[in-house]
Parts: structure tokens; C-alpha cells; sequence
């Protein structure tokens, strides 16, 4: 038999949104949907979202940065990607726009190409034409740039040009 879950009050609400947002970094959307599910009065969650904002709990502009650093660093996505996601979680055009503004264009490349290569290790084909084809989808399902995909593609091709059967 299912449990129905009771309403909680306002503030026990703003303590579990409270006790979320010191956890980790949340926006207004993710505090919006957990307090919709822990049946808070949908009288009292604009409240809650406003004080919230105003004791610093939650920021967008502090958590679109953290995010888009994240996910670049540990899920080595790419800018369109990570700015799809913000846009997901109803984050500002200007917050998602600083936030890819704060990933180094140095360390994209780099990040780029390692991920490049590492998949062109995995690779069994022998085919130049069917690796980039292959190497393209995989950068840009990640992502990245076209442009930049096909710039990195080109110069992992060419560094591995000895592997290809002619």
C-alpha cells in the first residue's frame, strides 16, 4: 500500500530547503520542484523561494557558475550542452551567459582534444573517413562547437594519420 505523504508546514519547508542549499548548490527551480513534492501549501512556496533568495540560500547567478564549471570539469561537456542545461533549469540567458564565459578557452581545447583522442584509442576501425564521422558524433553529443569539433577532429586525424590503412 502506497504511503501518501502529508503536507509539512512553511517552516519546516524553509528548514529542509535551508539544510538543501548548504548541502550543495541549488537553483530556484530545483528548491521549486522538491518543495511542489514534499506537499508544501502552494500558497506558502513563493514565500519560501523569496526568503530563501534573500538569505543567500539560493542564487542562480552563484549556481549557473558552479554548474557549468562542474559539469565541464567532470563530465568534460561542452558549452552548448552545459548552456542547455541551465536553460532546463530556468536559469537567466545573462547568468548562463558568465557562466560559459568563466571556463578558459585554453583548457576547453585542451579538454576537447584529450576527449578526442582518448575515444580515438577506443576506435577499431580503420577507416579515416568512418573514425572522424565517428569522433565528430561523439564531440558533438557532448556538446561542443561544430567548428571547434571539426578544427580538433582534423588535428587528431592528422596526428594519427600513420594508422590508417591507405
Amino acid at each position: 500500500m502506497a504511503k501518501t505523504q502529508k503536507q509539512i508546514s512553511k517552516k519546516e519547508a524553509i528548514i529542509k530547503a535551508q539544510n538543501l542549499c548548504a548541502y550543495q548548490e541549488k537553483c530556484e527551480a530545483d528548491i521549486r520542484q522538491k518543495l511542489y513534492a514534499w506537499k508544501t501549501n502552494p500558497k506558502d512556496i513563493d514565500n519560501i523561494i523569496e526568503q530563501l533568495i534573500n538569505d543567500q540560500f539560493i542564487d542562480d547567478q552563484r549556481f549557473a557558475i558552479s554548474f557549468a564549471k562542474e559539469k565541464f570539469r567532470f563530465n568534460r561537456w561542452g558549452k552548448i550542452k552545459i548552456e542547455y542545461a541551465l536553460k532546463q533549469k530556468r536559469i537567466g540567458i545573462e547568468f548562463i551567459s558568465k557562466a560559459i564565459q568563466g571556463i578558459s578557452e585554453n583548457d576547453y581545447d585542451s579538454v576537447l582534444l584529450n576527449e578526442l583522442n582518448k575515444k580515438y584509442l577506443l576506435l577499431k576501425e580503420s577507416d579515416e573517413y568512418t573514425i572522424k564521422s565517428k569522433l565528430i558524433r561523439y564531440a558533438l553529443s557532448k556538446g561542443y562547437e561544430n567548428g571547434k569539433v571539426f578544427d580538433m577532429v582534423s588535428k587528431v586525424i592528422e596526428n594519427n594519420k600513420k594508422d590508417f590503412i591507405k
